[in-house]
């Protein structure tokens, strides 16, 4: 005949089967709280890249009309898109550290949508001081700088007054690609991501707006 089980080795029990079960259910917990963190970091790469593209779209070349030669509007357009994605990336309500933001590309777009066009591709990189602040290229008209400064040579491979929008028109894009570091201790707990980061990318394609009359 059994003998039932005292009650001090039901709970031995009980308290051995949360120990195990614990583990698991923290796991998951930092990996939702952990989504939540990245997808709020996304959305706002995701706002900052259409909003540089739409700027792209409308500035064109500078002038919205079609072979105009080089100039200081012109000049001046990469520098207003990127200024336009910074602005989003550090919008109130943004998540995002902009100095994480690892580079931002402007590119033309073929006439399907398919593909980049080879070699028309800008690329802006991060630019601040020893403090961490803004040390890249000037806002047009002001005296504000930049997260950022091109890291191309001189032309860029997409001069921005070639660009046009007349048929067939081009299309620009514009892509951000960004380290997301953990906020919670699970990248330490995942071999994958045992450094604790990952990276984030999105891009926007628009096409250009047809010239002015």
């Amino acid at each position: 005949m059994r003998r039932p089980r005292s009650l001090g080795s039901r709970r031995g029990q009980t308290l051995v089967e949360f120990a195990m079960i614990l583990p698991v259910i923290m796991f998951l917990l930092l990996g939702m709280v952990e989504m939540g963190f990245a997808i709020g970091h996304n959305t706002s790469i995701v706002t900052a890249t259409r909003q540089g593209a739409r700027v792209g779209s409308e500035l064109v070349n500078g002038y919205r009309k079609c072979s105009l030669p080089d100039d200081t509007t012109s000049k001046s357009v990469d520098t207003q898109i990127v200024a336009a994605v910074e602005g989003a990336l550090v919008s109130p309500g943004s998540p995002v550290a902009v100095t994480q933001v690892t580079k931002i590309e402007i590119f033309q777009y073929d006439t399907d949508h398919a593909t980049r066009v080879a070699g028309k591709v800008n690329t802006w990189v991060k630019a601040v001081d020893g403090g961490g602040a803004p040390n890249g290229t000037t806002i047009p008209n002001t005296t504000q700088k930049l997260y950022f400064k091109s890291n191309d040579a001189t032309p860029p491979p997409w001069e921005a007054y070639t660009r046009c929008g007349s048929a067939t028109a081009q299309s620009i894009g514009v892509s951000i690609t960004y380290t997301y570091k953990f906020i919670t201790p699970l990248g330490g707990l995942i071999t994958a991501f045992a450094s604790g980061q990952l990276t984030i990318s999105d891009q926007t394609i628009m096409a250009m707006e047809p010239p002015t009359p």
